[in-house]
């Protein structure tokens, strides 16, 4: 049957009695399967473990950036991993560093969880956020472009405007 129709006979179920075949073209099968892999490999999300460092000194300007970075990675979807680094006579005073975590994460609390709570490594203070799973926004990347450029084409329209 499978020649007339110039089909492929497939094993469906190898095992059963009787074995349990199908007529079918194997190639355009074989091509709709790796159609669907590619499609659902697309639609999958790639979770980043992104790191920022602290020193138990740092200034307050200098934790808004980095809080502000961090709050960007855990909105996108991201893990974020918080490495707070001691050099020297540093190590004697860890409550400072400590301190310092306890506030990042209270800070962060809106945006991520503590996935694993700070603990030292070393000469290091390390914890990691991960993203709070409700609410989370899709990454967009064409979205900010046309926002940047459709301010400059109004600008250029009241520039020529202003000319006349």
């Amino acid at each position: 049957m499978a020649e007339e129709r110039e089909v492929d006979l497939v094993e469906i179920a190898p095992l059963a009695k009787p074995p349990v075949c199908k007529l079918m073209d194997y190639g355009k099968f074989k091509y709709r399967e790796a159609k669907k892999a590619h499609e659902a490999k697309l639609k999958q999300k790639q979770i980043q473990v992104k790191e920022v460092k602290f020193r138990p000194g740092t200034d307050e300007g200098d934790y808004k950036i980095k809080l502000r970075n961090l709050t960007r990675f855990l909105e996108e979807g991201d893990k974020t991993k918080v490495t707070l680094r001691f050099r020297g006579r540093e190590m004697a005073h860890q409550e400072f560093g400590i301190r310092l975590l306890e506030r990042v994460k209270a800070d962060l609390e809106p945006y991520g969880i503590v996935e694993q709570s700070p603990r030292m490594e070393g000469r290091q203070l390390v914890m990691v956020l991960g993203p709070k799973k409700t609410g989370l926004p899709v990454k967009k990347k064409a979205a900010p472009a046309a926002k940047r450029a459709a301010p400059k084409a109004e600008a250029g329209a009241e520039a020529d405007a202003a000319k006349k």
